[in-house]
């Protein structure tokens, strides 16, 4: 089963206080994206939080999940999904807590017809 859009826009609404979330559809779900970074998925209308240390930290009971067949385990968000301002916080110190985002290469001319 795929997401779907009002999930997508509902939990984007709920990590407003985080700073500027977007989503992407991806392969029938959503990839949520703070700071440039990705920091969850949302799978079968589900919120899937990277897992991190500081993450670990903020929340009351980790649960983990997989979002998909051979995934890693992620933070599985269920009792904290209607807290917004715990949600917010959980999304900062993830994007925190993660790498920035590797440059993208330049696309290659070969194979370009004129």
């Amino acid at each position: 089963m795929s997401s779907d859009w009002d999930f997508a826009k509902f939990v984007t609404d709920q990590v407003a206080g985080a700073g500027r979330a977007t989503v992407r559809k991806m392969f029938g779900e959503f990839a949520v994206y703070l700071e440039g970074k990705v920091v969850a998925l949302i799978c079968d209308n589900q919120l899937f939080v990277k897992p991190t240390e500081p993450g670990r930290a903020l929340l009351n009971r980790v649960v983990e999940g997989r979002p998909y067949p051979g995934a890693k385990p992620y933070f599985l968000i269920e009792d904290e999904l209607d807290n917004r301002d715990r949600l917010a916080a959980l999304m900062r110190a993830t994007a925190r807590a993660l790498p920035p985002p590797k440059p993208k290469k330049a696309k290659s001319a070969r194979g370009r017809t004129q």
